[in-house]
């Protein structure tokens, strides 16, 4: 076999680091507790087995390794004991130097060897970003590699990985590190996964800024690492992050569609639809070629952003590109041409989706009758309410009030009664004040004030707030009904209910009493009500109406000294009403000669 060395390790630790030495000694244990006296005050211990190492002495100029940061282990194998690094973690200082054992460092700094060495080793170095990181895993040894061969070791770090054991892989990163050895691709794409889906952000950046030096990144590594940062400094530090990687050509290169979508996806977050745009923007200009993926993103952001324009416009080159646009796409394509009041396509998309076999929602569905009921398509809403029936919808009150909403924008007041009386009796707990004050709007057309007061003790007797839209509505069916009486006692109600009136409860009142000359009641409103001129000028506009020129000029007096400016049709009425002051008669410039006295007789 050969002779076994025993062999002892002295560290003295100093203000730049520790130097690492190599001393012989002949203890009897097989296992040896060394110790470093410090040129400090600082005593390290360490244990060390019998090692193979036939030929191995370090040359004398090159005996001092000094690292900076760290603690060295010299291990047969890759030592992982959570418990010893604690330990080691846990060093006590005595005297001045307390506060330096203590200190937080990086897991690893800069590693210097002597002048003499012939090949310095590579390390992580710090990374170049300003962010502040919340976690760091402190990587405090490192340790002597047995097993030298580079893709052995890297499907370690690939298990390490793969099952979080962040420590024991971060460390054989760094082992492997020192000692030259470079993990492949796959292991140091799935180690900076594991750190930061873990938290470690800091550790993670300093891994990525490795794989940089070494032009390892891939479109993988950037998303990884963009992703993780808007989750632990938000979106707008990726966003920043990211733009700073643009400038650089080696990362403007590694870029892929994936980094996009994820940039694009990190964008929809804080609704930033212009950067969106801009990355759209981009992947055209680079040569890349969006996904499904890419248009889903693209569509949901600009909808929720009310950019429906844009939406559209990545509808229809996902459509172009022959992707399939999924539910959620459709859904939300149709919502926005609602809005919007592009019936037409969003009629078209509706079909697009029955006939491929999908099921639109409920909200697709109300969308869509809404908007063929502004336009008044009241027969195409119907027949969508109808489809949504016969997929199993149950129709709620947005569905109801865009139907009634459709009968009453296209004057079939009539019908919009018949309905809401469906509608109570089917599905009564589902009428709101929405619903009511629908009904209400076709009674006042219709001056149904008898049905329009019905409604509003209905409304009152279930416990839903009134507002003062319908208290007016019903004095305007009281007011088209010529029933000024019944108005004034919807007044007086409305206010023993303690609802405020506003200028058209007011202005109502006034011309339900103009028309029944109910004058004192009149003049009761203006005095009750504060001082509002279009209130005067709908006053003075009934009594000139109705002959009442003195009442008239009174009131637009009293309007005057006010300090209320009447409008210029008030203004026309005064002028052409006023009686005009009589003009004396002028004596005759010329006297009449007596001469013509005789042929005037």
């Amino acid at each position: 076999m050969g002779e076994v060395m025993r062999v002892s390790v002295s560290v003295v630790i100093n203000a730049n680091g520790f130097n690492l030495q190599h001393k012989p000694c002949s203890p009897t244990s097989s296992n040896r507790k060394i110790g470093f006296r410090l040129s400090q005050k600082c005593l390290v211990s360490m244990w060390l087995p019998n090692l193979w190492l036939p030929n191995l002495l370090l040359p004398r100029k090159a005996k001092s390794l000094t690292l900076r940061n760290m603690v060295a282990g010299v291990q047969s194998g890759l030592v992982c004991e959570e418990e010893e690094e604690d330990k080691l973690i846990r060093n006590r200082g005595y005297g001045d130097d307390a506060a330096f054992v203590k200190q937080k460092l990086p897991p690893w700094g800069e590693l210097e060897f002597d002048k003499d060495l012939d090949v310095e080793p590579e390390v992580v170095i710090q990374p170049k970003s300003n962010l502040n990181r919340k976690a760091t895993l402190n990587v405090d040894r490192v340790g002597y590699l047995e097993e030298m061969d580079e893709e052995t070791l890297s499907k370690r770090i690939l298990v390490l990985s793969r099952t979080n054991k962040t420590r024991s892989a971060l460390e054989l990163f760094t082992s492997m590190e020192l000692s030259g050895l470079l993990p492949n691709l796959h292991a140091c794409n799935s180690l900076l996964s594991c750190l930061l889906r873990n938290g470690l952000l800091d550790d993670g950046l300093r891994v990525f800024e490795f794989l940089k030096r070494k032009k390892l990144t891939t479109g993988h590594s950037y998303s990884l690492v963009l992703k993780a940062v808007s989750v632990v400094e938000g979106c707008d530090s990726a966003i920043e992050m990211f733009l700073a990687m643009e400038e650089e050509s080696e990362a403007r290169d590694a870029f892929d569609t994936i980094v996009y979508n994820t940039m694009i996806s990190i964008c929809g977050k804080v609704k930033n639809w212009r950067e969106t745009e801009r990355l759209w923007r981009r992947i055209k200009d680079n040569d890349h070629a969006g996904t499904r993926v890419t248009y889903c993103l693209l569509v949901s952001i600009f909808v929720r952003c009310g950019q429906h324009e844009l939406a559209l416009d990545a509808y229809d080159e996902m459509i172009q590109n022959n992707f399939e646009p999924g539910d959620d796409t459709m859904h939300a394509i149709i919502g926005a041409c609602s809005k919007d009041g592009k019936w037409d396509i969003a009629l078209n998309i509706f079909d697009n989706m029955l006939n491929s076999g999908l099921k639109p929602n409920p909200v697709a569905f109300n969308a869509l009758i809404n908007s063929l009921g502004k336009a008044g398509e009241v027969e195409l809403a119907f027949k969508v309410y109808n489809i949504m029936k016969s997929l199993g919808h149950s129709p709620d009150t947005y569905t109801w009030n865009a139907l009634l909403g459709a009968l009453y924008r296209a004057n079939r007041h009539g019908e919009a009664l018949k309905l809401y009386e469906s509608i109570k009796t089917s599905q009564g707990s589902q009428l709101n004040s929405h619903l009511y004050n629908t009904a209400l709007m076709s009674c006042s057309k219709l001056g149904l004030w008898d049905k329009a007061l019905k409604l509003l003790w209905q409304l009152e007797a279930s416990g839903q707030s009134v507002s003062t839209a319908s208290y007016n509505l019903v004095i305007g069916a009281c007011e088209r009904a010529r029933k000024p009486e019944v108005a004034l006692q919807v007044y007086e109600h409305m206010v023993h209910q303690k609802c405020t009136a506003d200028t058209f409860t007011y202005l109502s009142l006034i011309r339900g009493c103009i028309w029944g000359s109910l004058w004192d009641e009149v003049e009761e409103i203006l005095n009750c009500a504060a001082p509002d001129a279009s209130l005067y000028n709908a006053v003075i506009h009934g009594m000139c109406l109705r002959g009442k020129t003195e009442l008239a000029k009174k009131l637009y007096t009293k309007m005057r000294e006010s300090g209320l400016q009447p409008d210029g049709k008030t203004r026309a009425m005064m002028l052409q009403n006023l009686q005009r002051r009589k003009k004396k008669p002028q004596p005759s410039r010329y006297k009449t000669s007596n001469k013509f006295a005789y042929y005037r007789r």
